[in-house]
């Protein structure tokens, strides 16, 4: 109950004050490339019941027709406002939508495309999806570069499914059993200082 109501007020608070901002992505996104203003896409949430995110859209419109759902900073199908929404990491204040919504939570597990969910092992499953995904977490923060990661590689799903999904699911447990407001509000400070660290 504490969670979400502290999920409500930041959402709105966060939404109000950076109104302008808000505004100036949709603007700089319709102005870049035709498409809509959101990218949705189908995720997994809380116990395992399936929603569309919300994303400020950085890529073409049929995006998702093109090529994997993991994308590289060299991918092709990234617009050029795309690149900066993505390198500042801005695409994902839409998903505030989603945590007023019900669907999300500030800090919590990454909500992941039913794909990769379904090779989850079963005890992995069953801890993950049994609290509300958010926008950020501990995973987030270690991983920020996940995408200079999988560019790297020849074959970036399967990085992504052997090595990095399961580090990241091992963060995402260790949350899950161990979450606190508190231990939220850390894990808020530590993102916003990643986002600012160059």
């Amino acid at each position: 109950m504490i969670k979400r109501l502290f999920d409500v007020v930041v959402s709105l608070i966060t939404l109000v004050v950076l109104a302008p901002v808000l505004l100036g992505i949709a603007v700089a996104i319709k102005f870049d490339s035709r498409g809509p203003v959101f990218f949705r896409q189908e995720r997994v949430g809380l116990q395992g019941r399936i929603f569309r995110i919300h994303k400020f859209r950085t890529m073409v419109a049929d995006a998702e027709h093109r090529g994997l759902q993991l994308t590289s900073p060299d991918d092709a199908r990234i617009t050029p406002v795309g690149a900066l929404l993505r390198r500042h990491k801005l695409d994902e204040l839409a998903q505030l939508i989603d945590v007023l919504q019900g669907d999300m939570s500030i800090v919590g597990p990454r909500p992941e495309v039913p794909r990769y969910v379904a090779l989850y092992p079963p005890e992995v499953r069953q801890v993950v999806l049994s609290v509300r995904p958010g926008i950020t977490d501990a995973a987030s923060v270690a991983y920020r570069n996940e995408a200079a990661h999988l560019s790297s590689s020849d074959d970036p799903e399967q990085l992504y499914i052997n090595v990095l999904m399961p580090a990241k699911l091992k963060l995402c447990m260790e949350y899950v059993r161990n979450h606190s407001l508190g231990r939220d509000v850390l894990i808020l400070v530590q993102t916003l200082a990643a986002l600012l660290r160059p």
